[in-house]
């Protein structure tokens, strides 16, 4: 193999490419025919009900779109077959959905490409801290919430893959069973190596039948996936041979390591997305993967003004945590928040809190003084007790509130 050099300086990033990925050094033939099966998913592809495969250009869906398309093949399944990708945008490689149209030309499946109509990944982040300096300034949280996608809370995952694929889907296939394939596998996490063979999808499952979600390849190491790839002949997307990347998903992701940060760095095609990002690490001051910066990645893709604003957020980032690690535990959320009236010594915490904070941000907050707090809880729980004993901001952001105070 060609050698690789990497390197990066706060005002530079050079490389020069690598010949071949590591994961496919010495790949040696496995189990790249052999699918994980069972009784159940015997018995689906029997009744030849429609199988659609998850595909993001990324070598692990690759592989199991190539190896399900030989087993449905050896099985003599007829019915539909459907190659789905879910495009996020600008946050996309951009030779993502190339490789995805590789893929499907390989095969000869019908390539689905379905899209987030709000928007896309940017926007979502974007949109999403608009809603939460709204939320904050109208006390609807306790302390200021981030912008990003989290490990804990992956909404990247689920509003803009999952749910608009299942949608797609379900809008697709009305009636009767369907097999949602992915690429998932026990080898890339703790998390993931207990994941089932299979599991029912509540998404795709409705009055005109159930669905379920089949991990085709959940047993294989990566060596299997590479070797499955290079047998079919297909080229890999270039964020593996050309930049060096280990995983293939957002170019800049809240999964990525800090290599592969720095790779998708070296990408041209990957700065004006790199850019927006920071701008909204620096616009937020919160850092885009828990105390690491984007912005520290490639600063000199970085115009001088820009760089500028994000040494302020990180120090606005420092004083703003000092700050709000003075509220008391008990004022913070949990389910069913508001749980109580503060006293008018905590609520006169509270307003110089959000006094501070406003601002650090520039925030235009209501509730800076103790008596509008005090009644803003009130207003709060005499709501909460006529809707019952859920939460009303629980009510009112029903798929965010667990990160809403935290």
């Amino acid at each position: 193999m060609n050698g690789n050099v990497l390197t990066q300086s706060r005002d530079a990033v050079e490389v020069i490419r690598f010949a071949t990925p590591k994961f496919l050094e010495g790949a040696p033939p496995g189990k790249a025919n052999e699918v994980a099966r069972s009784p159940e998913i015997d018995a689906l592809l029997d009744r030849s009900v429609p199988v659609s495969i998850g595909i993001s250009g990324g070598k692990d869906s690759d592989a199991c779109a190539i190896a399900v398309a030989r087993h449905l093949d050896q099985i003599g399944h007829t019915g539909p077959r459907l190659l789905v990708h879910s495009d996020l945008g600008r946050i996309e490689w951009k030779d993502s959905l190339p490789s995805c149209e590789r893929l499907a030309q390989r095969l000869g499946w019908e390539l689905l490409v379905v899209r987030r109509q709000a928007g896309d990944m940017l926007d979502r982040w974007e949109g999403r801290w608009k809603n939460n300096v709204a939320r904050y300034e109208d006390l609807s949280c306790v302390r200021l919430i981030l912008p990003w996608s989290t490990p804990s809370m992956r909404f990247c995952t689920s509003e803009l893959k999952s749910k608009i694929i299942s949608s797609a889907l379900r809008k697709r296939f009305p009636t009767g069973e369907i097999l949602n394939v992915t690429g998932i596998r026990r080898q890339e996490s703790k998390q993931r190596s207990k994941m089932p063979i299979w599991a029912p999808n509540s998404d795709l499952t409705r009055k005109g039948g159930v669905g379920i979600t089949w991990n085709a390849i959940i047993d294989w190491p990566v060596q299997d996936v590479a070797y499955a790839i290079e047998d079919a002949g297909l080229r890999l997307h270039e964020a593996y041979t050309r930049y060096g990347m280990s995983r293939v998903s957002c170019c800049f992701c809240i999964m990525s390591s800090e290599a592969d940060l720095i790779a998708s760095a070296l990408c041209e095609d990957n700065h004006e997305p790199y850019i927006r990002m920071v701008e909204l690490e620096a616009r937020s001051s919160f850092a885009f993967q828990g105390n690491r910066w984007l912005a520290d990645v490639a600063p000199g893709i970085l115009p001088p003004s820009l760089r500028s604003k994000v040494e302020e957020a990180k120090a606005i980032a420092v004083q703003r945590q000092v700050i709000e690690a003075e509220i008391p535990k008990h004022l913070l959320y949990e389910s069913g928040w508001p749980t109580c009236l503060p006293t008018r010594e905590e609520a006169e915490l509270l307003a110089r809190v959000r006094r501070q904070v406003s601002a650090l941000l520039g925030l235009a907050a209501q509730c800076v003084d103790a008596e509008s707090v005090l009644d803003r809880y009130a207003a709060l729980l005499d709501l909460k007790k006529a809707k019952g004993r859920e939460s009303v901001v629980e009510q009112s952001y029903p798929q965010q509130s667990e990160l809403c105070f935290g």
